[in-house]
């Protein structure tokens, strides 16, 4: 069984596009859709509610992030394959299907990533490598550019070939198909996120930690996903530029180890300069609502 989760928060019409998608290419086998409402304010609850009586919908009196809501309807799922989907995509064809039987055929793999494209026909850079200091280093100095096979194009990998299928260290978390079965390797596979990353990093954190219990990821570009890109963050987006890059250096605190940590105040400090500049000032990134009543 599948089991396809989807947090929104207000993106009432491309959750309506993504739930219709869904409806209109199923998969073959029996599947479930899960819709996390974070609190929305444009009627998206109610809108599944009356449209996709079919859909088990989440609805939460608070915005707790996406992991937390993803880790609600990770709660609820019953699948044997999880899917994290965002409710800015569209399926055009059978890759639902497609994507369970490639992660079904490679057995030794805890995760799928699959060719993200945009609404102009563009393939979407899509796959990164795990984050190193060196590899963000080469990235804002764009030294991947120039030596992308080294460790300055290690996170970034200019080089990876989105036409041909292979493992994939951290796909981009707009759809990551998971195998319970790895799940189940790191713990209690109802709470798979770490919800210090609240919005940003909380995937790359997970294939991380899925990767080093020996359940790597595995990208295919034969099934696909139509993605709109950035529909929520884009409403709120200095608080997620700083979201982002704080979130960077917690992974980096959570992550690295002996002498890799040594550059990590310097790191830090770089970090936070470059989201006071992108972001024109100072935010306090995201905080989770609160209900006390």
């Amino acid at each position: 069984m599948l089991s396809i989760l989807i947090v929104n928060w207000n993106t009432k019409d491309k959750l309506n596009a993504c739930l219709s998608s869904i409806r209109t290419f199923p998969p073959n086998e029996s599947h479930e859709v899960l819709v996390v409402d974070n609190h929305s304010t444009d009627g998206s609850a109610e809108m599944v509610a009356e449209d996709f009586p079919n859909v088990k919908l989440i609805a939460s009196d608070t915005n707790s992030g996406y992991a937390a809501g993803n880790n609600a309807a990770f709660a609820q799922a019953s699948g044997d394959w999880l899917l994290t989907l965002n409710p800015d995509t569209e399926f055009e064809d059978d890759s639902l299907q497609m994507a369970i039987n490639e992660l079904q055929a490679k057995k030794s793999y805890g995760a799928l990533g699959v060719r993200q494209v945009g609404p102009d026909g563009e393939v979407q850079n899509s796959v990164r490598g795990f984050p190193t200091i060196l590899g963000v280093m080469g990235a804002l100095l764009k030294l991947d550019k120039l030596k992308p096979n080294g460790v300055w194009g290690s996170y970034t990998l200019p080089n990876f070939n989105y036409k041909s299928q292979g493992p994939a260290p951290q796909p981009m978390g707009t759809f990551l198909l998971f195998r319970r079965e790895a799940l189940e390797a790191l713990g209690d596979p109802s709470r798979p996120f770490d919800e210090d990353f609240p919005i940003f990093f909380n995937e790359v954190d997970l294939l991380k930690r899925l990767d080093e219990a020996g359940w790597p990821c595995w990208y295919t570009p034969a099934a696909h996903v139509l993605h709109h890109h950035g529909s929520s963050t884009k409403q709120v987006k200095k608080s997620m530029i700083w979201e982002s890059h704080k979130s960077l250096v917690r992974y980096f605190r959570k992550h690295a180890r002996g002498l890799g940590r040594l550059p990590i105040p310097l790191v830090a400090v770089a970090s936070y300069a470059g989201a006071f500049v992108r972001a024109r000032g100072y935010h306090a990134g995201f905080r989770p609502e609160r209900n006390d009543l």
